[in-house]
């Protein structure tokens, strides 16, 4: 008779949750607007305005987008300002830099973090507050963690007569270090839950097979995580392509160098700033040649992501 009861209470309870839940299935829609018109509004627009803007030349945005259709041959160049920017000697710079600084970063972030991880899981005393630790950089804005570490390097810089400005490499690894101390602790975070999701019957079994420490790691635990490894790896490597702030208030470029055909380069920007440094100037053709530089930097940066991604993604091991 209990039973009864028991199972009659629950299929009631089933049969008003279900009544509440069906309109809202109807209506869902009406949820989904608000944040599909936000999407549309703050990414989409934008991106396809981007895209015809470095088709034009304009001092105002308004000179391209909102004219007669009539007069849209007077703004419209074709491709005349990807070819300028292809052949701007400050962008091409920019871009090798980056590139550059990628490589080295990337490399740096996730060797370092990786074994960081690696450490604070191996039962230490004091590992969640050493977490905690190297976490925190991480949560300091990038302006004035930039400003922080230039009084740091010309500190010590100024002993040997010489200042972080001075010359290229002192710029380069001034910001190599800056990014590592601020994104390790980051990194490693991301790291230590993906060590903490490899089962333990899995590296049991490896210490019965007679694995030591270092085998189990790169024969069992590096395999399994891979899938963590190519979310840290897409994040370093797109956040090295993106950065602007700390690249604006460590260096902002300098030194800067006179080429013999008297074009001025930037030997430390990257290319968000050397993007921003072009909407700046006053040529007709300056802010067009700038958006299409934009639009370069987002295929270039997408097409390196996917193909980073395809890479690491092909060596996740099947749980």
């Amino acid at each position: 008779m209990q039973k009864k009861k028991k199972l009659r209470a629950h299929d009631s309870t089933a049969l008003s949750s279900e009544l509440i839940i069906r309109p809202i299935k109807k209506k869902v829609w009406l949820f989904l607007i608000p944040t599909f018109l936000c999407f549309v509004i703050g990414f989409v627009w934008p991106f396809i305005s981007g895209i015809y803007l470095s088709f034009c030349e304009f001092r105002l945005i308004r000179e391209a987008l909102y004219i007669p259709l009539d007069k849209i041959k007077d703004v419209f160049v074709g491709f005349s300002n990807y070819v300028r920017a292809f052949e701007d000697e400050s962008f091409r710079k920019a871009f090798t830099y980056t590139a550059s600084y990628a490589v080295v970063s990337v490399l740096i972030i996730n060797v370092f973090s990786f074994f960081l991880a690696y450490l604070l899981t191996q039962k230490i005393k004091g590992s969640n507050l050493f977490r905690a630790v190297f976490f925190m950089p991480n949560l300091i804005g990038g302006i004035v963690l930039s400003y922080i570490w230039q009084l740091i390097f010309n500190g010590i810089l100024i002993k040997y007569n010489t200042y972080l400005t001075a010359n290229q490499t002192f710029g380069f690894w001034g910001l190599v270090i800056l990014m590592s101390w601020q994104q390790i602790g980051y990194m490693m975070i991301i790291y230590i839950a993906g060590f903490q999701s490899v089962s333990e019957d899995i590296l049991e079994a490896a210490r019965i097979d007679g694995a030591n420490k270092m085998q189990s790691l790169f024969k069992v635990i590096v395999p399994n995580m891979m899938s963590t490894i190519t979310v840290c790896m897409f994040l370093t490597l797109t956040n090295s392509f993106k950065l602007y702030d700390q690249n604006l208030a460590l260096t902002g470029g300098a030194p800067v160098m006179t080429t013999a055909s008297g074009t001025q380069i930037k030997m430390t920007e990257m290319l968000a700033l050397n993007i921003s440094s072009s909407f700046g100037k006053i040529n007709t053709w300056a802010k067009g040649t700038a958006q299409a530089k934009a639009v370069i930097f987002f295929i270039m940066v997408a097409a390196i992501s996917l193909i980073q991604l395809k890479a690491t993604k092909s060596k996740e091991v099947q749980q």
